[in-house]
């Protein structure tokens, strides 16, 4: 019996079926189009947290897809192991004419899919990938003398020069709907099945409050307000699109499209610099002599420093998988700065935690508060955990919704003092980068 003839779309970071660019191209040249989606063990394996907030989105999402997929009479291929593995079982199954995907430029992403196209090329099969989870990638965007950028000023103000409307030009996705291969719909995996719990998360389709951004540069450092969009795990999952956001954005409010530079500077910088992921973009700052005490790493993963701002933000982080960005930027200066704690140990931790987690900015991130990263706060900068609350939290909204124990007899004494710690760490730096 002759194998029957499809064509496969890949979804990864791309979890829609709107404005989606490989989908796009793969629905316009072929009209046997079936979508899949892979569970990949070697990415859930590595995860020790069972109830993971990110497994339960990316399963409520694939989930969604599904259901849109079967009103539009298609139906989404789901699989749980090694994506060469579930390859290589396609093509016994059926006559693959091409396979489609949109790019990713994690490092693991991007050997797994050199491995995957050097497959697919033994099978005479076309491996096509898109551009579509950032408006400018890789050689799109350098220096004159062809060098990527290391610093953020001048790659934003490239960025800003070159964006036109073409660049953000939505993908009309719908008008080539009907090319979806018609089958039955198949059953997607329960969250038992890949080993995972539920959490209480419940999946919503993403949408832009515009009065939000429009305020999002008067108000965004204010962590009591929700005056932030909360878009960025739609970002990182694809379940919204880059160049909706961008359209938006150039509209409503430059410093929110900032944002969305900073995130494809970072991406730029992890694609350009692989290293980056475990050792500082400096290599002088690997010379920094971490204190990496366990028990005061401990306090404050648990949000137990006694520093009211830095443990009202963990608490946020550990119950909810978000933490706001002006936090994000306090907690992290304290463990690397006053607590003198491996600026890896936090990526890490982060890493685990946040329902948003992107390698590139999370890393990003952390070595812009420990001094160690391209375009980083210099070292001698040390966020004061008591000015940052009178700034940004000065009426203790924040700190009192996410630590109800600080006017309590239980809330704990600083771990550490703010001036002692900040000569120590001026020390510590000066000392490692004179050598």
């Amino acid at each position: 019996m002759s194998r029957q003839k499809i064509t496969l779309f890949w979804f990864r970071r791309d979890l829609r079926f709107e404005d989606n660019a490989g989908l796009y191209y793969s629905l316009k040249k072929h009209n046997n189009v079936v979508p899949i989606f892979i569970f990949d063990t070697q990415i859930l394996n590595a995860l020790s947290d069972k109830k993971d907030r990110r497994v339960d989105f990316i399963h409520q999402a694939v989930c969604e897809l599904q259901r849109q997929l079967i009103t539009l009479g298609g139906n989404l291929f789901v699989f749980k192991g090694k994506p060469l593995d579930v390859f290589r079982q396609l093509t016994e199954m059926y006559k693959i004419e091409a396979v489609y995907t949109n790019r990713d430029y994690e490092p693991y992403a991007i050997s797994r899919d050199k491995a995957i196209e050097d497959f697919f090329l033994t099978e005479a099969i076309p491996f096509y990938s898109y551009k579509d989870q950032v408006i400018f990638e890789k050689e799109e965007l350098l220096k004159d003398n062809g060098t990527p950028y290391t610093v953020f000023t001048p790659y934003s103000r490239k960025w800003k020069a070159k964006l036109n409307s073409f660049y953000y030009k939505p993908y009309p996705n719908a008008k080539y709907f009907h090319n979806f291969f018609k089958t039955d719909a198949a059953k997607i995996f329960d969250l038992s099945e890949l080993g995972f719990l539920t959490t209480g998360f419940v999946f919503q389709l993403p949408t832009i409050e515009e009065a939000i951004i429009a305020h999002y540069a008067a108000q965004r450092d204010f962590p009591a307000l929700n005056a932030t969009s909360r878009l960025s795990v739609h970002l990182r999952f694809g379940t919204i699109s880059i160049r909706s956001l961008v359209a938006k954005a150039i509209h409503l409010s430059e410093v929110w499209l900032n944002e969305l530079v900073w995130r494809e500077f970072y991406m730029s910088i992890l694609y350009y610099n692989p290293h980056v992921v475990q050792s500082s973009f400096k290599p002088q700052y690997d010379r920094i002599e971490w204190r990496n005490n366990q028990a005061e790493f401990a306090a404050w993963c648990n949000g137990k420093t006694g520093y009211p701002i830095v443990d009202a933000g963990m608490h946020e982080l550990n119950a909810t998988g978000f933490m706001h960005n002006r936090l994000r930027m306090i907690t992290a200066s304290f463990l690397t700065k006053h607590l003198l704690i491996d600026w890896r140990w936090g990526e890490a931790y982060f890493a685990q935690k946040l329902l948003d987690f992107d390698c590139a900015a999370n890393n990003g991130g952390w070595q812009w508060a420990a001094g160690t990263g391209c375009d980083a706060a210099p070292y001698f900068r040390i966020f004061n955990p008591y000015e940052q609350t009178k700034k940004f939290d000065k009426d203790l909204k924040y700190i009192r919704k996410w630590l109800p124990e600080f006017d309590g007899f239980s809330y704990p004494a600083p771990i550490v003092e703010h001036k002692l710690a900040r000569e120590r760490v001026l020390g510590v730096y000066k000392t490692a980068l004179q050598e």
